[in-house]
């Protein structure tokens, strides 16, 4: 059974943890404890409802305010495909906690409140998704009830944002009318929703296709762990273990180690504990080469004819993390994979408007700012552009001293 991450965003109020929750109530992915605990919370008991919102915004700090504030994962399956569900905040204050929710997603929901339609945070939201090259967007048009299911106010919404997607570059986005507070179109089919011909959420995302979003052009292989038994059985033992995060390697594959640049063929492959002819992304395996040559964690095995690029300099979109400032002239630990190096920020290029993709001159970032920049590294990092393959383009980087993650980085 395969696996789809997705995110939620939207306005404040647009009913992202109402929609969730309808979601695992739904689907019957809710323990009997846990729902039992939910009811007594509820401030509709008295009409026999349960606020389902109940279900993500677990936090006190969020319930006392209503909104969501912290990324918030939960888990659940059908009989067709497990999920993991981030329900980000809508605030502008916690960009940096969409950027972290969104980084691994496969699709985004993007939820717009009926009555209001498309408005600045579906904008910034739209923005993030694209700067995050995530590939498939369901655009979510909720509290249809409210608007007496209107097939016009659908046909208006779809309109306006087709606008928006076309200007960042959304391929593919699904529109779907719902009604989260009453389940219209999540689980099944509403009636009152009859001129929609579409399938409803769940439906789709239990249908909609993923595999095809994994690249197996590009052979990127980063060395996590070399096992190195040394013992009397397995003395000789040289592996190499990580996770295929692209590409296809097989037996016999002549291979460059990056950033050494020395060359050997895969000897073997093991995978689950079993010599295999072939592992692709995105399989964990152990590679065995036929030359016994210096490699380490967070080197990477890549095929001959398909090498990343390699370079000390970086141009990079990174989203600031940390209440310090980040100025030209501060070092940090950049992270790509499992490669850490030492780094500097050599210059700040400008600020991104998340709103409106506006740039302007900066010297500093704040908390949640998005900003482009030059960073050089202490040593050459093999790397891949984030819009061409995020998984080898996508980085992060910590601080020397606290090591607290303060950025969230897309290589250009």
């Amino acid at each position: 059974m395969d696996l789809l991450r997705f995110i939620t965003a939207g306005s404040v109020d647009d009913g992202k943890s109402t929609l969730i929750g309808r979601l695992l109530y739904d689907s019957k992915s809710i323990m009997i404890d846990q729902l039992a605990a939910i009811e007594k919370q509820s401030k509709n008991k008295e009409q026999g409802e349960i606020d389902l919102a109940l279900l993500t915004d677990g936090l006190r700090a969020e319930r006392e305010q209503g909104i969501t504030i912290d990324v918030a994962y939960k888990y659940f399956s059908t009989p067709k495909r497990k999920f993991i569900i981030a329900d980000a905040p809508g605030h502008i204050q916690y960009t940096r906690n969409m950027v972290t929710g969104a980084s691994t997603a496969d699709l985004a929901i993007i939820l717009i409140d009926a009555r209001n339609g498309v408005v600045e945070q579906t904008r910034r939201h739209s923005i993030i998704t694209s700067l995050l090259n995530i590939p498939h967007v369901v655009v979510a048009i909720n509290k249809m009830d409210l608007v007496d299911y209107s097939q016009d106010v659908y046909n208006n919404i779809v309109i306006d944002y087709a606008e928006v997607a076309k200007s960042l570059g959304l391929k593919d986005v699904t529109y779907i009318p719902l009604s989260a507070a009453f389940g219209d179109n999540i689980v099944e089919k509403s009636p009152k929703l009859a001129w929609y011909e579409g399938a409803p959420l769940l439906e789709f995302l239990e249908s909609v296709e993923v595999d095809k979003d994994i690249n197996l052009a590009d052979p990127r292989f980063p060395v996590q762990y070399v096992i190195r038994p040394q013992t009397d059985d397995l003395h000789d033992y040289r592996g190499y273990a990580g996770k295929v995060i692209s590409g296809i390697y097989k037996k016999g594959d002549a291979i460059t180690v990056l950033p050494s640049g020395r060359t050997s063929t895969i000897s073997a492959i093991e995978h689950n504990g079993k010599q295999v002819e072939e592992v692709f992304a995105p399989q964990s395996a152990i590679l065995h080469l036929e030359d016994d040559i210096d490699i380490s964690r967070g080197d990477i095995i890549v095929k001959s004819d398909n090498l990343p690029k390699l370079t000390q300099e970086l141009e990079v979109v990174l989203c600031w993390m940390d209440s310090k400032p980040l100025v030209a002239g501060n070092k940090y630990l950049l992270q790509i994979n499992s490669k850490v190096v030492k780094s500097v920020i050599k210059e700040i290029e400008y600020k991104l408007d998340v709103n409106t993709l506006q740039k302007t001159e900066a010297t500093s970032a704040a908390l949640n700012d998005v900003i482009k920049v030059k960073i050089k590294t202490a040593s050459p990092v093999p790397y891949d552009s984030y819009s061409d393959l995020r998984e080898n383009g996508g980085a992060i980087l910590i601080d020397e001293t606290s090591h607290v993650t303060v950025g969230a980085c897309m290589i250009q």
